[in-house]
């Protein structure tokens, strides 16, 4: 690359800030819009995931069973999943040929936060796992001892973990967040109705406008950035 293109691509980088600080300066209804909708779908998918992918990491960490081993494997297999595959699989269901057709979700916000809950499942399932079976195994037994249920010796060990079961949380929507392919398929990129950041950074990018690309980019960073260190300054402040 030599100094023309180095200066190119800064110039870029430069009005691509200059753009983001204008754009949410002048509260550009269209950018506030597509970040609503990105942090609805993602916040929604990753709270809808959590619903059961904390039990099944309950039962994971604090049961024997048959195939746990195997099960174990899966969730953490599936965490690499191509994102296109999944959006494939989903697209087929949600079609109006497909099994759940009648339910015409495709194409809508909600088979957006569908496809981003199946996706960071087995993100929240394999981290929250590891938070509970990292829990001093002295501590179930203390509880038992001291007469506590099955359920409350269990309660008690989330919340010995709670911190480990909060960033696996936190992981899991950064990865919805972030997310283009299952966004992209069963979302369609509608302009005010299904366009969250990364496919409207896909879109602009396409077309060209690459320092309203970096701009987008920029606020996706951006919050994704303040929402760790708002997490790390929670786990450090005293209790």
């Amino acid at each position: 690359m030599d100094h023309r293109e180095e200066d190119g691509v800064l110039d870029l980088i430069s009005e691509g800030v200059i753009r983001a600080i204008q754009l949410i300066l002048s509260g550009d209804p269209e950018v506030y819009g597509i970040t609503a909708l990105s942090l609805f779908v993602s916040i929604s998918g990753t709270l809808l995931s959590s619903v059961w992918s904390v039990p099944i990491s309950a039962a994971l960490a604090l049961r024997n069973f048959p195939g746990k081993r195997a099960v174990k494997g899966l969730f953490n297999a599936l965490i690499g999943i191509p994102t296109v595959a999944l959006g494939l699989c989903l697209y087929l269901l949600l079609s109006r040929s497909g099994p759940l057709g009648l339910l015409q979700l495709l194409y809508t916000p909600y088979a957006i936060i569908i496809g981003q809950c199946v996706l960071v499942t087995p993100i929240i399932v394999s981290f929250t796992t590891s938070a509970l079976e990292s829990v001093d195994p002295d501590l179930r037994t203390l509880a038992r001892t001291l007469g506590a249920s099955s359920r409350q010796t269990d309660a008690v060990v989330l919340r010995e973990a709670h911190w480990g079961v909060i960033l696996a949380v936190i992981a899991a929507f950064n990865r919805a967040f972030a997310e283009l392919g299952v966004a992209m398929m069963l979302g369609g990129n509608i302009r005010n109705f299904t366009r969250i950041l990364t496919t409207a950074i896909a879109l602009q990018t396409a077309m060209g406008e690459i320092a309203l690309s970096i701009a987008l980019s920029i606020i996706l960073l951006a919050i994704v950035i303040s929402l760790s260190i708002i997490i790390n300054l929670a786990r450090k402040s005293p209790r």
